[in-house]
């Protein structure tokens, strides 16, 4: 009886996994589309948690009707049903800006000024990102002329660096919005002057930034403050010009 009862368990065991794939996915901002780290999914059905990469990507083992819960502060939460796609997308629409109102001093966030750009250089934005380079038509399968064409001519190129900057500036103004003036001198009691100098030459990245929760910011400032406090006045290096040097002959 022993040994039939482990044969039964053994098999039930098998055919639970028989069924599971790994199935990756990435969660998005529904609003910006700028992808969303640190965000905990929860396979409710086996009970199998994780928290997504600061690329906004994760890995699940799912089997069909599986139910999926991806929960992250400051977003509404979503739950949705597994059906058997090969990727997932998943949509989480934010409640609030992640700071208080008095913090942002009347200023757009970097989330509505994105969004205007992609509206305003609608163009741009299409020809950095020109679609699958093989098409589907009548005749069967073949490669997109247009796709092509549009990935690797001057146009192309100017619109995939104009789309470049504007990641740029979006992620310049996602870190000025959580790494504050008035973060700093909270932490530090810096004013003036030394405050400018510290934001400079400590001024964290965006993937730290995008991270971070208010105890690891906090945590950073101080162990940033007892380094700046033996050399406060030292002054940030300028930016080294690009010097382009001809080699040939």
């Amino acid at each position: 009886m022993y040994h039939i009862l482990i044969v039964v368990l053994c098999c039930v065991q098998h055919s639970l996994v028989i069924g599971q794939e790994n199935i990756s996915g990435m969660v998005l901002d529904a609003d910006s589309k700028q992808r969303i780290a640190r965000v905990l999914l929860i396979n409710k059905t086996t009970g199998q948690n994780i928290y997504n990469t600061t690329k906004g990507e994760f890995t699940l083992s799912l089997t069909i009707g599986d139910l999926i819960i991806a929960n992250k502060e400051n977003y509404h939460s979503d739950t949705i049903t597994y059906t058997g796609a090969k990727a997932l997308v998943i949509n989480l629409k934010r409640k609030t800006i992640a700071i208080a109102p008095v913090t942002v001093m009347g200023r757009v966030s970097p989330e509505d000024i994105l969004a205007r750009r992609r509206e305003e250089y609608s163009k741009a934005y299409r020809l950095a990102d020109p679609g699958d380079y093989v098409s589907v038509g009548q005749n069967g399968a073949g490669l997109s002329i247009d796709a092509v064409y549009n990935y690797f001519s001057k146009e192309g190129r100017n619109a995939r660096r104009l789309t470049k900057y504007f990641q740029r500036e979006y992620e310049d103004n996602y870190i000025d919005v959580v790494f504050t003036k008035e973060l700093i001198r909270d932490v530090t009691g810096l004013e003036g002057e030394p405050l400018e100098n510290f934001m400079i030459r400590y001024r964290p990245t965006y993937n730290f930034v995008l991270t971070a929760d208010r105890y690891q910011l906090v945590k950073y400032v101080k162990t940033k403050y007892e380094y700046f406090k033996h050399i406060p006045y030292i002054k940030p290096l300028p930016d080294l010009k690009e010097i382009n040097l001809n080699l040939e002959k």
